[in-house]
Parts: structure tokens; C-alpha cells; sequence
């Protein structure tokens, strides 16, 4: 059974990639342990929809992280003329 194409990255998530992939992943994850005591010392001193708010970016910061992860791991696509992860 012959291997179906890819579809390539477009030209953004390439330069998405090559950028986020410069930043170390802890970054993320001291990100979303900020927000999250940030938010805490807001429900502290009562400021409860500021602390609902900087709450709810705990979630997209740990996802950014998986995504600069990936990245790292697997790069962008591997296609280089028509081939794939440059085998032939």
C-alpha cells in the first residue's frame, strides 16, 4: 500500500516553530506556576475576577510548553522535495 503525502507546514508555523523552538521549556512551566500563584495571592487579598482571570492562563501556558516540546523534538515538516523525512 503506497504512503499517502503529508501536507507541508505553510510558511507562519515554520517561523513559529524555528522561534518558539529558541526557548527553553521551563520557561512555560515556571510561566504557568506564576500565574498560578498569582492567582492565588489575588483570591488572597480578594481581587476574585482578577485571580479567575490570571487563573485560566495556567492551562494555555503548559500547552504552549507541549507545543515547544514537539517542536523540539520533531521540528517541522521533514519534506525536502517531495520526499519525505528525507528518505527516497
Amino acid at each position: 500500500m503506497a504512503e499517502e503525502p503529508q501536507a507541508k507546514e505553510g510558511e507562519v508555523a515554520e517561523a513559529i516553530e524555528s522561534q518558539t523552538a529558541k526557548v527553553p521549556s521551563d520557561v512555560f512551566l515556571w510561566a504557568a506556576v506564576g500565574a498560578m500563584a498569582t492567582a492565588f495571592t489575588l483570591q488572597f487579598i480578594k481581587q476574585k475576577h482578577l485571580s479567575l482571570f490570571i487563573g485560566q492562563w495556567v492551562a494555555p501556558f503548559l500547552l504552549f510548553g507541549v507545543y515547544n516540546k514537539m517542536v523540539k523534538q520533531h521540528g517541522h515538516d521533514k519534506m525536502d522535495n517531495g520526499k519525505v523525512d528525507g528518505t527516497g
